[in-house]
Parts: structure tokens; C-alpha cells; sequence
């Protein structure tokens, strides 16, 4: 498993929604007028990220099975 570059690509999907979330959860601390179009921008890209990593998971686990 760890010498599989799909198993790091996967590593690296989940790593960019983990960043994406903790980005957006900040933002979405702070106050201000503009704040609240960026957080939902923000989360629109995670659900992207998420989606892609979701996606990854369910190949790799198939092509394994």
C-alpha cells in the first residue's frame, strides 16, 4: 500500500480537504461583510475536494478487491 503512487495521490486529496475545511473554518471565525461569501466559497471547494478524494477512495478500493 505505501508503495502505491494512487494510495499517495489519495494521501494528497484528503490532505487538500483537510486544508480547504480548516481555511474555511477560520475564515468563517473572523467577522466581516465579505467574510461570509469567502467561508461559502471556501466550503463550495471543499465539497469539490471531498467529492474528488471520495471518488479516489472508492477506485482504489475496488481496483484492490
Amino acid at each position: 500500500m505505501a508503495n502505491d503512487p494512487f494510495f499517495f495521490l489519495i494521501v494528497l486529496a484528503v490532505l487538500a480537504v483537510v486544508v480547504v475545511l480548516a481555511l474555511g473554518l477560520g475564515n468563517f471565525a473572523k467577522s466581516g461583510d465579505k467574510r461570509g461569501e469567502r467561508s461559502n466559497k471556501l466550503m463550495r471547494y471543499r465539497l469539490i475536494a471531498q467529492f474528488i478524494a471520495v471518488v479516489l477512495i472508492a477506485i482504489y478500493v475496488y481496483t484492490q478487491f
